[in-house]
């Protein structure tokens, strides 16, 4: 994207009329089902046996009787099963967890790389950033897409990007204050512990140049964002992606916060039902369904995100043509995010089960501590190691927090529980226990014992 588009929004394409929207996605979408079709076996397949081929899109209706694409998918073609590009033309690689303990691999051409900057550089944009912002970037770099997404986007809206990425907590304050920062990105949850701490150092951010925090990377509310502008003195918006697609930059708020602007010349929107897959009204809360329009290295059609949303039928008072999704505040499966971290119940229980000397009976529970997510993970053990010396108990309890660790990359409190101190349900066993809009504090059982994390 052109420099000069940074500066003037509105020569974007996010004020097309929308007729002249309709016609780009139709073109981009029969050109991204030919690439499918031609270098993806599966997609290939699924089409070959609905008797459709490439030809049979002549209108936007037709995308519905296309098949759908889920993470299931990418994981049973893991590492490169889903690619329409060959290894050559591939110039990134980034991974999401997954729950299996293999990652969701997904890739990036050249030209991947510049859509994705274009679409962060108009996501900004709509943030009010210009190319006098310093910006701290505190999302993580590396195989999480979060990091570097965000960091281009920056650097090409001709603004300073600071990448510090996540952790030291202290640091992050030092370099807000010190360095004047005028915009951050991070999980919402962080900034409030950001915020915690720097009260604790005596840093008053009210008092900084911070004036917007852009946040995303895990579901928050209404209530969390008013306690955000409040405590920091700055405005929080909120942008939505995921790594399938291409990472963030697929959404963002503009500064009505009316819903996330969907930048739909690149990912196009559909709501469907969670049940049967078919696709709803606008206005109709349902499943986020979205079709890659320009993806090169690994296009995605329909592919089903698994968030609750619905699509705003009533045109955005800040002129965007581009439609709006509803925040994402749950999904349809059971996956948690902690932290900025997918983290599914069944990881949790293959890497328990592992473990030589627990039993079959667990239970999470999220809490929030000083504004970030924790989670507690309680399981049985068998009654002669509950029974037996602390010394046994301790080497079972570093076991399996390393079995977590490793398989969630995420730090977990282990607590052992003695054998049928879990409670039992005659129906679906409630594994989760969210417990974090109901104040600080962690879940007590009577029967368990917490051991001190070396």
């Amino acid at each position: 994207m052109e420099l000069e588009s940074a500066f003037h929004p509105a020569s974007t394409p996010d004020y097309l009329p929308p007729v002249r929207m309709r016609e780009l996605q139709l073109d981009r979408l029969r050109a991204v089902v030919r690439r499918a079709y031609g270098n993806v076996p599966l997609f290939r397949e699924r089409l070959d046996a609905r008797g459709l081929g490439p030809e049979d899109i002549r209108s936007l209706g037709d995308l519905r009787r296309l098949p759908f694409t889920t993470k299931a998918d990418l994981r049973d073609t893991y590492p490169f099963g889903l690619f329409a590009s060959p290894i050559e033309e591939v110039v990134r690689l980034h991974a999401s967890s997954g729950t299996t303990g293999k990652p969701i691999v997904v890739a990036y051409t050249a030209q991947d790389l510049e859509v994705w900057t274009s679409v962060m550089v108009r996501a900004l944009a709509a943030c009010g950033l210009t190319h006098g912002d310093i910006v701290q970037n505190a999302y993580g770099y590396g195989l999480f897409t979060g990091g570097l997404g965000a960091h281009y986007g920056v650097e090409s809206l001709g603004a300073t990007v600071i990448p510090v990425s996540g952790g030291n907590t202290d640091r992050q304050i030092m370099v807000m204050k010190d360095f004047r920062v005028t915009a951050i990105c991070c999980t919402p949850s962080y900034f409030i512990h950001l915020l915690e701490r720097a009260g604790e150092l005596g840093v008053n951010v009210r008092e900084l140049p911070l004036r917007v925090g852009i946040f995303g990377a895990e579901p928050w509310t209404e209530s969390m964002r008013r306690h955000i502008e409040i405590e920091g003195g700055i405005q929080a918006f909120d942008i939505y992606g995921l790594s399938e697609i291409i990472g963030p930059g697929v959404a963002v708020e503009c500064s009505y916060h009316s819903g996330l602007h969907i930048f739909e010349d690149h990912f196009y929107p559909e709501i469907v039902d969670p049940e049967t897959g078919g696709v709803l009204p606008d206005g109709e809360e349902g499943e986020l369904v979205l079709t890659t329009l320009s993806k090169q290295a690994m296009p995605m059609i329909r592919y089903r995100t698994r968030d609750i949303t619905s699509l705003a039928p009533e045109p955005c008072p800040c002129g965007r043509t581009v439609r709006r999704i509803g925040r994402i505040g749950r999904r349809s499966d059971d996956m948690m995010i902690v932290r900025g971290i997918n983290v599914f119940p069944s990881q949790i229980e293959a890497a328990l089960l592992a473990v030589e000397g627990t039993l079959p009976h667990y239970q999470i529970i999220l809490t929030r501590q000083k504004g970030l997510d924790a989670i507690e993970v309680q399981v049985e053990i068998t009654p002669e190691l509950f029974s037996d010396k602390v010394g046994a108990m301790e080497s079972l309890h570093g076991r399996l927090s390393y079995a977590l660790e490793q398989t969630l990359g995420l730090r977990v409190d282990v607590t052992l529980a003695a054998a049928r101190s879990i409670r039992r349900s005659e129906g679906k066993a409630q594994r989760v226990i969210d417990r974090r809009n109901l104040g600080e504090g962690r879940h007590e059982n009577p029967s368990t014992v917490a051991l001190p994390r070396k």
